[in-house]
Protein backbone atom coordinates (compact mmCIF):
# COMPACT_ATOMS: atom_id res chain seq x y z
CA UNK A 1 0.00 0.00 0.00
CA UNK A 2 1.06 3.32 -0.69
CA UNK A 3 2.14 5.76 1.50
CA UNK A 4 -0.94 8.15 3.03
CA UNK A 5 -1.37 10.84 1.73
CA UNK A 6 -3.28 14.52 2.63
CA UNK A 7 -5.62 15.05 -0.40
CA UNK A 8 -8.19 17.72 -1.06
CA UNK A 9 -11.29 16.41 -2.81
CA UNK A 10 -13.23 19.07 -5.25
CA UNK A 11 -16.42 19.32 -6.42
CA UNK A 12 -19.00 21.86 -7.59
CA UNK A 13 -21.80 21.13 -5.35
CA UNK A 14 -20.47 18.06 -2.71
CA UNK A 15 -22.96 16.79 0.02
CA UNK A 16 -26.40 16.50 -2.57
CA UNK A 17 -28.31 13.03 -2.39
CA UNK A 18 -27.24 12.04 -5.37
CA UNK A 19 -23.44 12.27 -4.87
CA UNK A 20 -23.29 8.75 -3.16
CA UNK A 21 -20.47 7.43 -5.79
CA UNK A 22 -18.11 10.51 -4.33
CA UNK A 23 -19.11 10.47 -0.69
CA UNK A 24 -18.12 6.52 -0.97
CA UNK A 25 -14.78 7.17 -3.05
CA UNK A 26 -13.82 9.60 -0.45
CA UNK A 27 -14.82 6.84 2.37
CA UNK A 28 -12.67 4.37 0.86
CA UNK A 29 -9.87 6.48 0.57
CA UNK A 30 -9.37 7.75 3.87
CA UNK A 31 -9.66 3.88 5.02
CA UNK A 32 -7.02 3.15 2.78
CA UNK A 33 -5.40 5.82 5.62
CA UNK A 34 -5.40 8.93 3.33
CA UNK A 35 -7.00 11.88 4.76
CA UNK A 36 -8.99 13.37 2.43
CA UNK A 37 -10.28 17.03 3.20
CA UNK A 38 -13.80 18.02 1.11
CA UNK A 39 -14.36 21.36 -0.87
CA UNK A 40 -17.12 22.52 -2.64
CA UNK A 41 -17.76 25.86 -4.89
CA UNK A 42 -21.27 26.33 -3.57
CA UNK A 43 -23.54 24.48 -1.04
CA UNK A 44 -26.34 22.26 -2.48
CA UNK A 45 -29.68 23.55 -1.94
CA UNK A 46 -30.94 22.33 1.52
CA UNK A 47 -33.17 19.88 -0.26
CA UNK A 48 -30.52 17.68 -0.48
CA UNK A 49 -29.82 17.19 3.61
CA UNK A 50 -31.53 13.82 3.51
CA UNK A 51 -29.45 11.73 6.03
CA UNK A 52 -27.18 12.15 8.62
CA UNK A 53 -24.34 10.83 6.25
CA UNK A 54 -24.95 13.47 3.84
CA UNK A 55 -25.35 16.61 6.58
CA UNK A 56 -21.80 15.00 7.94
CA UNK A 57 -20.24 15.51 4.68
CA UNK A 58 -21.53 18.76 4.36
CA UNK A 59 -20.89 20.09 8.00
CA UNK A 60 -17.11 19.05 6.69
CA UNK A 61 -16.67 20.66 3.65
CA UNK A 62 -15.51 23.59 3.09
CA UNK A 63 -17.74 26.00 0.68
CA UNK A 64 -15.48 28.58 -1.44
CA UNK A 65 -18.24 30.90 -2.67
CA UNK A 66 -19.22 31.07 1.53
CA UNK A 67 -15.44 32.77 2.34
CA UNK A 68 -17.46 35.71 0.22
CA UNK A 69 -16.27 38.13 -2.48
CA UNK A 70 -13.54 40.17 0.01
CA UNK A 71 -12.11 37.34 0.96
CA UNK A 72 -11.91 36.02 -2.66
CA UNK A 73 -10.11 39.05 -3.41
CA UNK A 74 -7.90 38.98 -0.53
CA UNK A 75 -6.58 35.45 -1.08
CA UNK A 76 -5.90 36.68 -4.94
CA UNK A 77 -3.82 40.03 -3.54
CA UNK A 78 -2.20 37.92 -0.76
CA UNK A 79 -1.13 35.27 -3.76
CA UNK A 80 0.06 37.60 -6.05
CA UNK A 81 2.55 39.22 -3.76
CA UNK A 82 3.71 35.78 -2.61
CA UNK A 83 3.96 33.82 -5.34
CA UNK A 84 3.91 36.61 -8.66
CA UNK A 85 5.13 34.01 -10.88
CA UNK A 86 2.68 31.82 -9.96
CA UNK A 87 0.04 33.79 -10.29
CA UNK A 88 1.48 34.66 -14.18
CA UNK A 89 1.13 31.02 -15.05
CA UNK A 90 -2.07 30.86 -13.79
CA UNK A 91 -3.48 33.87 -15.46
CA UNK A 92 -1.73 32.60 -18.92
CA UNK A 93 -3.91 29.48 -18.68
CA UNK A 94 -6.88 31.43 -17.88
CA UNK A 95 -6.69 32.75 -20.66
CA UNK A 96 -6.09 30.18 -23.42
CA UNK A 97 -9.00 27.94 -21.34
CA UNK A 98 -11.41 30.26 -21.45
CA UNK A 99 -14.94 30.13 -23.19
CA UNK A 100 -15.03 32.93 -26.31
CA UNK A 101 -16.85 36.24 -25.70
CA UNK A 102 -16.53 38.81 -23.08
CA UNK A 103 -18.55 36.36 -20.53
CA UNK A 104 -16.21 33.73 -20.89
CA UNK A 105 -13.41 35.93 -19.92
CA UNK A 106 -15.74 36.97 -17.34
CA UNK A 107 -16.11 33.29 -15.44
CA UNK A 108 -12.32 33.04 -16.22
CA UNK A 109 -11.87 35.78 -13.96
CA UNK A 110 -14.40 34.48 -11.12
CA UNK A 111 -12.63 31.04 -11.37
CA UNK A 112 -9.25 32.70 -10.73
CA UNK A 113 -10.50 34.46 -7.66
CA UNK A 114 -12.02 30.90 -6.28
CA UNK A 115 -8.89 29.27 -7.26
CA UNK A 116 -6.56 31.79 -5.22
CA UNK A 117 -9.24 30.97 -1.77
CA UNK A 118 -9.02 27.04 -2.37
CA UNK A 119 -5.03 27.37 -3.04
CA UNK A 120 -4.66 29.63 0.19
CA UNK A 121 -6.67 26.64 2.13
CA UNK A 122 -4.37 23.97 0.16
CA UNK A 123 -1.03 25.65 1.95
CA UNK A 124 -2.61 26.06 4.63
CA UNK A 125 -3.41 22.43 5.06
CA UNK A 126 -0.24 21.03 3.20
CA UNK A 127 -2.61 19.32 0.97
CA UNK A 128 -0.23 16.97 -1.61
CA UNK A 129 -2.70 16.68 -4.37
CA UNK A 130 -6.17 17.69 -5.29
CA UNK A 131 -9.02 16.08 -7.22
CA UNK A 132 -11.95 17.09 -8.72
CA UNK A 133 -15.10 15.58 -9.78
CA UNK A 134 -16.73 16.72 -13.12
CA UNK A 135 -14.96 18.55 -15.77
CA UNK A 136 -16.31 21.72 -15.83
CA UNK A 137 -16.55 24.56 -14.23
CA UNK A 138 -14.89 23.28 -10.98
CA UNK A 139 -12.05 21.86 -12.78
CA UNK A 140 -11.81 24.90 -13.94
CA UNK A 141 -10.91 25.74 -10.24
CA UNK A 142 -8.73 23.18 -10.02
CA UNK A 143 -6.52 23.19 -12.43
CA UNK A 144 -5.95 26.99 -11.49
CA UNK A 145 -5.76 26.46 -8.01
CA UNK A 146 -3.26 23.61 -8.57
CA UNK A 147 -1.17 25.92 -10.38
CA UNK A 148 -0.96 28.52 -7.76
CA UNK A 149 -0.34 26.11 -4.55
CA UNK A 150 2.06 24.35 -6.98
CA UNK A 151 0.30 20.94 -6.12
CA UNK A 152 -0.58 18.29 -8.71
CA UNK A 153 -4.21 17.69 -9.45
CA UNK A 154 -6.33 15.19 -11.64
CA UNK A 155 -9.96 14.87 -12.14
CA UNK A 156 -12.72 12.01 -12.71
CA UNK A 157 -14.63 13.21 -15.64
CA UNK A 158 -17.82 11.56 -15.89
CA UNK A 159 -20.39 12.43 -18.61
CA UNK A 160 -22.59 13.19 -20.08
CA UNK A 161 -22.84 17.08 -19.62
CA UNK A 162 -18.79 17.37 -19.56
CA UNK A 163 -19.13 16.41 -23.39
CA UNK A 164 -21.98 18.34 -24.65
CA UNK A 165 -19.52 21.15 -24.61
CA UNK A 166 -15.96 19.91 -24.11
CA UNK A 167 -14.15 22.71 -25.94
CA UNK A 168 -16.18 25.54 -23.82
CA UNK A 169 -15.06 23.69 -20.77
CA UNK A 170 -11.30 23.69 -21.96
CA UNK A 171 -11.49 19.09 -21.89
CA UNK A 172 -8.58 18.67 -24.10
CA UNK A 173 -5.98 21.54 -21.94
CA UNK A 174 -7.40 20.10 -18.66
CA UNK A 175 -6.42 16.44 -19.68
CA UNK A 176 -3.50 17.82 -20.55
CA UNK A 177 -2.04 20.26 -17.40
CA UNK A 178 -3.98 17.08 -15.30
CA UNK A 179 -1.77 14.52 -13.59
CA UNK A 180 -3.94 12.14 -14.63
CA UNK A 181 -8.09 11.81 -15.94
CA UNK A 182 -10.40 8.87 -14.71
CA UNK A 183 -13.53 7.89 -16.41
CA UNK A 184 -16.41 5.95 -14.95
CA UNK A 185 -16.48 3.65 -17.83
CA UNK A 186 -14.52 2.95 -21.01
CA UNK A 187 -16.49 4.81 -23.32
CA UNK A 188 -15.80 8.48 -21.39
CA UNK A 189 -12.01 7.24 -21.94
CA UNK A 190 -13.14 7.00 -25.74
CA UNK A 191 -14.57 10.25 -25.72
CA UNK A 192 -10.74 11.74 -24.04
CA UNK A 193 -9.08 9.39 -26.37
CA UNK A 194 -10.80 11.74 -29.21
CA UNK A 195 -10.11 14.68 -28.12
CA UNK A 196 -6.25 14.41 -27.55
CA UNK A 197 -3.39 13.66 -28.84
CA UNK A 198 -2.27 10.22 -28.72
CA UNK A 199 0.74 10.79 -26.41
CA UNK A 200 -1.86 11.66 -23.97
CA UNK A 201 -3.30 8.74 -23.43
CA UNK A 202 -1.37 6.94 -21.70
CA UNK A 203 -2.75 9.54 -18.80
CA UNK A 204 -6.30 8.59 -19.35
CA UNK A 205 -7.22 5.51 -16.96
CA UNK A 206 -10.89 3.77 -16.19
CA UNK A 207 -12.05 3.53 -12.81
CA UNK A 208 -15.26 2.26 -12.53
CA UNK A 209 -17.56 3.31 -9.64
CA UNK A 210 -17.49 1.02 -6.79
CA UNK A 211 -20.12 -0.06 -4.23
CA UNK A 212 -19.08 -1.18 -0.52
CA UNK A 213 -20.86 -3.96 1.36
CA UNK A 214 -23.69 -1.43 2.18
CA UNK A 215 -25.37 -2.79 -0.79
CA UNK A 216 -23.23 -5.81 -2.24
CA UNK A 217 -23.76 -7.79 1.48
CA UNK A 218 -27.43 -7.42 1.66
CA UNK A 219 -29.21 -10.43 1.28
CA UNK A 220 -31.93 -10.85 -1.87
CA UNK A 221 -35.18 -10.15 -1.19
CA UNK A 222 -38.37 -12.02 -2.94
CA UNK A 223 -39.45 -10.40 -6.05
CA UNK A 224 -42.79 -8.70 -5.16
CA UNK A 225 -45.87 -9.33 -6.68
CA UNK A 226 -46.82 -5.97 -7.54
CA UNK A 227 -46.18 -4.54 -10.51
CA UNK A 228 -44.17 -1.67 -9.33
CA UNK A 229 -41.25 0.08 -11.18
CA UNK A 230 -38.18 2.78 -9.18
CA UNK A 231 -37.19 5.22 -11.25
CA UNK A 232 -34.34 7.03 -8.87
CA UNK A 233 -32.03 10.26 -10.54
CA UNK A 234 -32.38 13.81 -11.42
CA UNK A 235 -35.80 14.66 -12.63
CA UNK A 236 -34.04 16.94 -15.76
CA UNK A 237 -34.27 16.60 -19.47
CA UNK A 238 -31.52 13.93 -20.13
CA UNK A 239 -32.88 11.56 -17.95
CA UNK A 240 -35.64 10.89 -20.28
CA UNK A 241 -38.44 11.26 -17.50
CA UNK A 242 -41.06 12.25 -19.26
CA UNK A 243 -41.22 8.91 -21.58
CA UNK A 244 -41.79 7.03 -18.53
CA UNK A 245 -45.12 8.67 -18.02
CA UNK A 246 -45.91 8.27 -21.88
CA UNK A 247 -44.99 4.73 -21.46
CA UNK A 248 -46.90 4.56 -18.13
CA UNK A 249 -49.94 6.08 -19.80
CA UNK A 250 -49.27 3.45 -23.14
CA UNK A 251 -49.62 0.56 -20.95
CA UNK A 252 -52.79 1.92 -19.28
CA UNK A 253 -54.22 2.17 -22.51
CA UNK A 254 -53.56 -1.85 -23.42
CA UNK A 255 -55.04 -2.82 -20.30
CA UNK A 256 -51.66 -3.20 -17.99
CA UNK A 257 -51.60 -1.72 -14.71
CA UNK A 258 -48.67 -0.69 -13.49
CA UNK A 259 -47.24 1.21 -10.45
CA UNK A 260 -44.25 3.96 -11.13
CA UNK A 261 -42.59 5.27 -7.61
CA UNK A 262 -39.81 8.29 -8.74
CA UNK A 263 -37.18 9.49 -6.05
CA UNK A 264 -35.20 12.60 -7.34
CA UNK A 265 -35.78 16.22 -7.82
CA UNK A 266 -35.13 18.78 -10.85
CA UNK A 267 -36.32 21.18 -12.87
CA UNK A 268 -37.95 18.84 -15.30
CA UNK A 269 -40.37 18.09 -11.71
CA UNK A 270 -42.86 21.01 -12.44
CA UNK A 271 -43.63 19.51 -16.80
CA UNK A 272 -43.51 15.75 -15.27
CA UNK A 273 -46.28 16.48 -12.72
CA UNK A 274 -48.17 18.05 -15.36
CA UNK A 275 -48.31 15.17 -17.54
CA UNK A 276 -48.51 12.70 -14.70
CA UNK A 277 -52.31 14.79 -14.23
CA UNK A 278 -53.00 15.14 -17.68
CA UNK A 279 -52.32 11.56 -18.34
CA UNK A 280 -54.75 10.98 -15.50
CA UNK A 281 -51.99 8.87 -13.57
CA UNK A 282 -52.21 10.23 -10.55
CA UNK A 283 -53.01 6.92 -8.87
CA UNK A 284 -50.12 5.26 -10.94
CA UNK A 285 -47.38 7.69 -10.63
CA UNK A 286 -45.80 8.79 -7.05
CA UNK A 287 -43.41 11.51 -6.83
CA UNK A 288 -40.97 11.05 -3.77
CA UNK A 289 -38.18 13.68 -4.08
CA UNK A 290 -34.89 13.07 -2.55
CA UNK A 291 -34.42 10.36 -0.49
CA UNK A 292 -31.36 9.04 2.02
CA UNK A 293 -29.59 5.74 0.66
CA UNK A 294 -31.87 3.60 2.94
CA UNK A 295 -35.19 4.92 1.91
CA UNK A 296 -33.86 3.95 -2.05
CA UNK A 297 -32.89 0.65 -0.85
CA UNK A 298 -36.05 -0.02 0.74
CA UNK A 299 -37.73 0.99 -2.44
CA UNK A 300 -35.60 -1.40 -5.06
CA UNK A 301 -36.08 -4.08 -2.77
CA UNK A 302 -40.39 -3.40 -3.08
CA UNK A 303 -40.06 -2.69 -6.49
CA UNK A 304 -39.58 -5.48 -9.47
CA UNK A 305 -37.08 -3.20 -11.48
CA UNK A 306 -35.03 -0.22 -11.67
CA UNK A 307 -36.52 1.97 -15.14
CA UNK A 308 -33.96 4.53 -15.99
CA UNK A 309 -34.38 5.66 -20.07
CA UNK A 310 -31.64 8.11 -20.06
CA UNK A 311 -30.82 10.58 -23.28
CA UNK A 312 -27.45 10.99 -22.02
CA UNK A 313 -25.34 9.29 -19.14
CA UNK A 314 -22.44 8.48 -17.94
CA UNK A 315 -22.22 5.34 -15.59
CA UNK A 316 -25.40 5.58 -12.99
CA UNK A 317 -24.47 4.22 -9.61
CA UNK A 318 -28.14 3.80 -9.07
CA UNK A 319 -28.10 0.72 -11.75
CA UNK A 320 -25.08 -0.87 -10.01
CA UNK A 321 -27.23 -0.91 -6.27
CA UNK A 322 -30.13 -2.33 -8.49
CA UNK A 323 -28.25 -4.80 -9.38
CA UNK A 324 -26.26 -5.71 -6.15
CA UNK A 325 -29.68 -5.98 -4.42
CA UNK A 326 -30.58 -8.51 -7.29
CA UNK A 327 -33.24 -6.24 -9.23
CA UNK A 328 -32.63 -6.29 -13.14
CA UNK A 329 -32.67 -2.65 -14.75
CA UNK A 330 -34.65 -1.33 -17.93
CA UNK A 331 -31.88 1.28 -19.37
CA UNK A 332 -30.91 2.15 -22.88
CA UNK A 333 -27.88 1.78 -25.13
CA UNK A 334 -26.17 4.98 -23.74
CA UNK A 335 -22.49 5.82 -22.85
CA UNK A 336 -21.22 3.19 -19.90
CA UNK A 337 -24.66 1.60 -19.44
CA UNK A 338 -24.14 -1.16 -22.16
CA UNK A 339 -20.84 -2.02 -20.36
CA UNK A 340 -22.76 -3.04 -17.14
CA UNK A 341 -26.16 -3.99 -18.56
CA UNK A 342 -26.36 -7.42 -20.51
CA UNK A 343 -29.51 -7.43 -22.16
CA UNK A 344 -31.48 -10.54 -21.78
CA UNK A 345 -29.22 -11.52 -18.68
CA UNK A 346 -29.57 -8.53 -16.21
CA UNK A 347 -32.30 -6.50 -17.56
CA UNK A 348 -33.27 -4.51 -20.70
CA UNK A 349 -31.85 -1.77 -22.52
CA UNK A 350 -34.17 0.00 -25.40
CA UNK A 351 -33.55 2.44 -27.88
CA UNK A 352 -33.55 6.13 -26.12
CA UNK A 353 -36.25 8.12 -26.63
CA UNK A 354 -38.83 5.11 -28.11
CA UNK A 355 -41.90 4.61 -25.98
CA UNK A 356 -42.62 2.40 -27.67
CA UNK A 357 -39.61 -0.19 -26.57
CA UNK A 358 -39.69 1.42 -23.65
CA UNK A 359 -43.39 0.74 -22.79
CA UNK A 360 -43.08 -3.11 -23.95
CA UNK A 361 -39.57 -3.48 -21.55
CA UNK A 362 -41.68 -2.41 -18.87
CA UNK A 363 -44.69 -4.72 -19.72
CA UNK A 364 -41.87 -7.25 -19.83
CA UNK A 365 -41.12 -6.76 -16.24
CA UNK A 366 -44.19 -6.10 -15.25
CA UNK A 367 -46.00 -9.76 -16.40
CA UNK A 368 -42.72 -11.88 -15.62
CA UNK A 369 -42.64 -14.80 -13.12
CA UNK A 370 -40.88 -13.23 -10.32
CA UNK A 371 -38.31 -16.61 -10.70
CA UNK A 372 -37.57 -14.82 -13.88
CA UNK A 373 -36.55 -11.41 -12.80
CA UNK A 374 -34.51 -13.17 -9.63
CA UNK A 375 -32.23 -14.56 -12.35
CA UNK A 376 -31.64 -11.60 -13.74
CA UNK A 377 -30.95 -9.94 -10.99
CA UNK A 378 -28.96 -12.79 -9.79
CA UNK A 379 -26.41 -12.77 -12.92
CA UNK A 380 -26.04 -8.58 -12.39
CA UNK A 381 -25.27 -8.58 -8.58
CA UNK A 382 -22.51 -10.80 -10.00
CA UNK A 383 -21.23 -8.97 -12.65
CA UNK A 384 -21.24 -5.85 -9.72
CA UNK A 385 -19.31 -8.02 -7.80
CA UNK A 386 -16.91 -9.01 -10.28
CA UNK A 387 -16.66 -5.41 -11.37
CA UNK A 388 -17.19 -2.78 -8.88
CA UNK A 389 -16.04 -3.06 -5.79
CA UNK A 390 -15.59 0.00 -4.15
CA UNK A 391 -12.21 -0.33 -2.18
CA UNK A 392 -10.55 -2.46 -5.29
CA UNK A 393 -11.87 1.29 -7.75
CA UNK A 394 -10.24 3.28 -4.09
CA UNK A 395 -6.80 0.89 -4.74
CA UNK A 396 -6.49 2.03 -8.59
CA UNK A 397 -7.13 5.62 -8.04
Amino acid sequence: MPEPMLLAYLTNQYGRASDTFVRQEVRQLRNRGHTVQTFSIRRPEPEHSVSDEVREEQAHTEYVLEAGPLRLALAFVACTIRHPGRVARALARAWRTAAPGVKGMLWQAFYVFEAAQLARRIEVLRVEHVHNHIGMNSASVCMLAAVLADVSWSMTVHGPHDFVEPLRWALPEKMQAAAFTVFVAEFGRSQGMWLTPTSLWPKLHVVRCGLDETFRSRAPTPIPAAPRLLFVGRLSPEKGVLLLIEATAKLRREGVRAELVMIGDGPSRGELERAVSNQGLGDAVTLLGWCDSERVRQELMTSRALVLPSFAEGLPIVLLEALALHRPVISTYVAGIPELVEPGKSGFLVAPGSVEELAAAMRSVIEARPDELAALGQRGAARVADRHDAAESARQL
